[in-house]
């Protein structure tokens, strides 16, 4: 019977954040943000592809970054704006599918590239004569596969076990993206092995990942106390100030998102981290990595000089 009732669902309904009535400004709001997004991020990608002053691995992470946010942010904002246009909230059973998969392996590998970014920071700061030798073009290709690769393993271990289970009942999601903990409370298989698989994947993932960004910090930590020049500490913190806004704010959302999945917790108020971290997060990277990078500024400043001053011939 379980084999039969897969075929009944062909498609899910996601209720989105709010009424109908608020369709068109919620389109304009999350079109401007989208906009934001994807133009910010090929405009970092962009600035440190030109610019030989930026060719270095912080650079090479940060390009990956934006790379990732802007992929990211093209999975399901692009599939909201539709069905806010059309009126609808309806999305297939092969594209829910489909979505939650390229959503779990873009964050997975955001969340190894994060921890390698922290890694690159400490060696910068901490081994700084060891630095060139140790972390080469070829180390940072190697780390970036590593994330994509591991990003792609545990999105598919995901994929197949949500292809073991069957949907009979409600079709109904409150939620405006593909979630997994919400797909187990609508199916009618036993769902008790999918769930803890889910958390143990999740978990080695963030407790792995986490502990390679804390560890690099303490590291830096324990470097920058011991610096004699008050210059030195602060040219130390600024290198990754940046980083360590980007690394709390995505640990931060996504434990009070993952926290608020649980039955006997209000949707409404847990959708309120999700929005941050699938909405706001790809954007506020790009924020901060351009507003508060001097060199990132200097760059775009130069290319902005050169592009006037070729004009003005």
């Amino acid at each position: 019977m379980a084999d039969g009732n897969v075929s009944v669902i062909t498609e899910f309904v996601l209720l989105g954040l709010t009424e109908p009535d608020l369709n068109i400004v919620l389109f304009v709001l999350f079109l401007l943000i989208y906009v934001i997004t994807v133009v910010g991020n090929i405009w970092i990608i962009a600035i440190i592809l030109v610019s030989a002053q930026l060719h270095s691995p912080k650079y090479f992470f940060l390009c990956q970054l934006a790379f990732l946010d802007f992929c990211y942010s093209s999975v399901f904002i692009p599939k909201m704006l539709a069905n806010y246009m059309a009126g609808q909230r309806v999305i297939s059973y092969w594209g829910y599918l489909l979505q939650y998969s390229f959503v779990s392996m873009f964050l997975t590998t955001e969340c190894f590239l994060l921890s390698a970014m922290a890694y690159d920071r400490y060696l910068a700061i901490c081994r700084p004569l060891h630095y060139q030798g140790l972390m080469t073009l070829t180390f940072c290709v190697y780390l970036v596969t590593a994330s994509y690769l591991l990003g792609c393993a545990n999105s598919l271990t995901h994929l197949s076990n949500l292809l073991s289970l069957s949907f009979c009942g409600s079709k109904v999601i409150d939620h405006y993206f593909c979630d997994i903990p919400l797909l187990f409370q609508l199916s009618c298989s036993n769902t008790h092995h999918n769930e803890a698989l889910f958390i143990v994947l999740s978990a080695a993932t963030s407790v792995t990942t986490f502990l390679i960004v804390i560890s690099s910090y303490l590291g830096i930590l324990t470097t920058v106390l011991k610096m004699q020049s008050t210059t030195g500490r602060y040219k130390a913190f600024s290198t990754c100030a940046s980083h360590l806004t980007v690394v709390t704010l995505f640990y931060g959302t996504m434990i009070f998102a993952y926290l608020g999945t649980g039955s006997s917790y209000p949707q409404d108020r847990a959708k309120i981290p999700s929005v941050f971290y699938t909405l706001l997060l790809p954007t506020l990277n790009f924020l901060i990595y351009s507003v508060r990078n001097r060199e990132a500024k200097e760059a775009m400043k130069r290319i902005i000089r050169r592009k006037i001053f070729l004009q003005g011939i």
